[in-house]
C-alpha cells in the first residue's frame, strides 16, 4: 500500500529516517551476506539449559554462574519471571527458574529467591504447574513421576493415518513427544544434594500432596476419554512385560539420530533439543557419542554470552531476519542491483532446501524447495519464511549469468509451498492439514500449542507472495486462500495474527496481501479493518 507525501518537510524527514535505516542494514550485514538478529524468548530456556547439564553431568561453574546472572536480571519486582515482554508472572517458569538457581547453589534464604517463593506459593506452588514443569522437577526427584503422562514408547509404531501416530502432531511437538516416549517411561532420576530440594513449594507439604492427574469435570468428551486411556497406558506400563518395548526404543533412537540436524539441534529449537538429549543420557549414550558432543556443541551457536551473562536463544532465525531486511531494503527504494542485496540474495539462493523431510507425510508428491528459519533445519523448512524468501528475490537483480538460477530458486520455491496448501484453503507453518484437534485433549498437552493449523498471517504472506510475482483470484491456489482469510475476519473487522499473537500483525499482514491480488481496498469489509486499527 503506497502512501505518497506531499508535505516537503515531513517528505524529508522521512527520506534522511530511510537512509539511516539502509545505512544500519549496510553496517550490520555479515560477510557472508546474511543477516541475524536476537530471538528473545523467557527464562525458562536459561533454567532449563542449567538443568539439561546438570542432569547430564556437565557441570561448568563459569556459564552456570553467568547464566543465573542473566535469570536475576530477568526476574519481575513481585519475584515473578514471565514468558513475554510485560507478561505477566508465570507459575511455570518461575519454578524452573527458582529450581535451576537452587541447583546453582544459591540459597533459599537469599532476596530474590524469597521474592520467587512467596508468588510461587501464592499461586498455588508446585502442585500448579504445567506438564514439562513438572517432567523436569521429576528429573531430580522433585515430584513423583506417577503426575505425569502416560505415553508408551510403542506409539512410534503407529502408522501415519493412525490416530495419535506422531505425524499428527505439529513439528515442533512431534519433535518433543518422541524423546519423551523415552523419559516418561523410564523414568530416570538425577539425585541432587538436599540443599536443592524444594519442598518449600509445597503447600500442604510434599507428604499431603494429591499426585494423581485430577479426573476432567463433565460429561463424556475427548478430554475425558483421553484421560481413561492415560489410566490404560499406566496399566500397561506397569506389566512385567512388554513384547515390543525394545523394538520401539530401538526405533526412537534411529528416528532420533536420523533428526538430528547438521548444528546440533532437533528441529531447530529448544524444547526437542534437550529432551532428545536428555533420552539419549537416559539410554546410556555418553558425552563421547558423536550425537551428544554435536548437540551440546550446537548450543554455543544459540547462546550469546558476555563477560557476565549468557542467555540461550531458543530458536535463531537468520533465514526471516535477511529476507525481511532484504525485502524492506527493496521496498526502502534500495536499487535492485545494489551489492548488498546482491549479497544477500545469493545467501538465501544457497539456503533453499531440496531434501525432503517430516512434511512429506502429507505432502508426498511435491517437491521439495523450501527454506528453514534457522541457518540448519533441513528436515523442517517454514512455509511463511519461504513466502518471505520469494518476495524478497522477486525484487532483487543479480548479473545476466545468475539470473537462471534466480529464476529457478523462484519457482521452485513457488512449487513447494503450492504443495503444501491445506485443505481449508490455507497455509499452516511446517504442515499440510495438521488440524486433529483431539491432541489438544490429552494431558501432555497442557503447555500450549500441540497443532499446526493454517493461519490467516501465513495464509496472508502466501497470498502477498502470489500477488507480487502476478497471480489473481482468478488462479484456484489464491482463489482458496482468499476465502479462507475473508472467512477468518472477527466480527469487530480484525484478523488475528498467530505467529505475531496478535491482531495488529494479523491485519499487517492481510491489507498487503489483499491489494496485491487486486482486491477493490474501498470495500466495507476493508475499511471496517482499517476503522479497528
Amino acid at each position: 500500500m503506497v502512501v505518497r507525501l506531499k508535505n516537503t518537510q515531513v517528505k524529508r524527514a522521512v527520506d534522511r529516517a530511510v537512509k539511516r535505516s539502509q545505512d544500519y542494514f549496510r553496517r550490520t550485514q555479515h560477510p557472508e551476506g546474511y543477516w541475524w538478529g536476537e530471538l528473545e524468548s523467557n527464562p525458562s530456556m536459561e533454567a532449563e539449559y542449567l538443568m539439561l547439564n546438570y542432569f547430564t553431568g556437565r557441570n561448568d561453574q563459569g556459564r552456570w554462574q553467568k547464566i543465573c546472572n542473566y535469570i536475576l536480571n530477568k526476574q519481575r519486582s513481585d519475584g515473578s519471571w514471565g514468558q513475554y515482554y510485560e507478561a505477566p508472572g508465570d507459575i511455570s517458569t518461575s519454578t524452573e527458574c527458582y529450581f535451576a538457581l537452587k541447583l546453582a547453589g544459591h540459597s533459599p534464604n537469599s532476596e530474590p529467591l524469597q521474592k520467587a517463593r512467596e508468588f510461587i506459593l501464592s499461586k498455588g506452588g508446585i502442585p500448579k504447574v504445567r506438564v514439562f514443569t513438572k517432567i523436569w522437577l521429576a528429573l531430580f526427584g522433585q515430584w513423583d513421576w506417577k503426575g505425569t503422562p502416560n505415553m508408551p514408547p510403542e506409539m512410534i509404531f503407529l502408522p501415519s493415518w493412525a490416530p495419535f501416530n506422531v505425524y499428527d502432531f505439529a513439528s515442533w511437538a512431534r519433535a518433543t513427544v518422541v524423546p519423551m516416549l523415552i523419559i516418561l517411561t523410564r523414568q530416570p532420576h538425577c539425585l541432587v544434594p538436599e540443599s536443592a530440594n524444594i519442598d518449600e513449594l509445597y503447600p500442604a507439604g510434599r507428604e499431603n500432596t494429591n499426585y494423581t492427574k485430577p479426573k476432567p469435570a463433565g460429561g463424556l468428551g475427548w478430554r475425558k476419554a483421553l484421560w481413561w486411556a492415560d489410566k490404560l497406558v499406566g496399566l500397561y506400563q506397569r506389566l512385567p512385560v512388554q513384547p515390543f518395548r525394545g523394538l520401539a526404543e530401538r526405533k526412537i533412537i534411529r528416528w532420533l539420530l536420523e533428526h538430528q540436524e547438521a548444528d546440533g539441534s532437533w528441529a531447530g529449537i529448544q524444547p526437542p533439543w534437550v529432551y532428545s538429549l536428555i533420552a539419549l543420557h537416559t539410554l546410556g549414550y555418553g558425552p563421547e557419542h558423536e550425537a551428544v558432543k554435536k548437540g551440546f556443541e550446537g548450543f554455543d551457536v544459540f547462546t550469546l554470552e558476555d563477560d557476565d551473562k549468557c542467555n540461550v536463544q531458543a530458536c535463531i532465525s537468520p533465514v526471516w531476519d535477511t529476507g525481511i531486511a532484504q525485502l524492506a531494503l527493496l521496498d526502502s527504494g534500495l536499487a535492485p542491483d545494489d551489492p548488498m542485496v546482491q549479497s544477500s540474495a545469493r545467501w538465501l539462493m544457497d539456503k533453499q532446501i531440496f531434501t525432503g523431510g517430516d512434511w512429506q507425510v502429507r505432502a508426498k508428491s511435491t517437491r521439495p524447495g523450501g527454506w528453514s528459519f534457522e541457518f540448519d533445519n533441513l528436515l523442517y523448512p517454514d512455509i511463511d519464511d519461504a513466502s518471505l524468501v520469494v518476495m524478497a528475490m522477486d525484487k532483487v537483480k543479480l548479473p545476466e549469468a545468475e539470473e537462471t538460477r534466480r529464476n529457478s530458486s523462484i519457482r521452485r520455491g513457488v512449487e513447494w509451498m503450492s504443495g503444501m496448501q491445506s485443505k481449508n484453503g490455507g497455509w499452516a507453518a511446517f504442515d499440510k492439514d495438521n488440524n486433529k484437534k483431539y491432541l489438544t485433549k490429552i494431558q501432555f498437552s497442557d503447555f500450549g500449542e500441540t497443532l499446526d493449523p493454517p493461519s490467516v498471517d501465513v495464509t496472508a504472506h502466501l497470498l502477498e507472495m502470489y500477488g507480487r510475482l502476478g497471480y489473481t483470484k482468478d488462479d484456484p491456489l489464491v482463489s482458496r486462500g482468499f476465502k479462507y482469510v475473508i472467512n477468518e475476519q472477527e466480527e469487530d473487522g480484525s484478523w488475528f495474527g498467530r505467529w505475531g499473537v496478535n491482531y495488529i500483525y494479523g491485519c499487517g499482514a492481510v491489507l498487503p496481501a489483499l491489494e496485491a491480488i487486486g482486491e477493490d481496498m474501498s470495500q466495507p469489509y476493508i475499511r471496517r479493518c482499517l476503522d479497528w486499527l
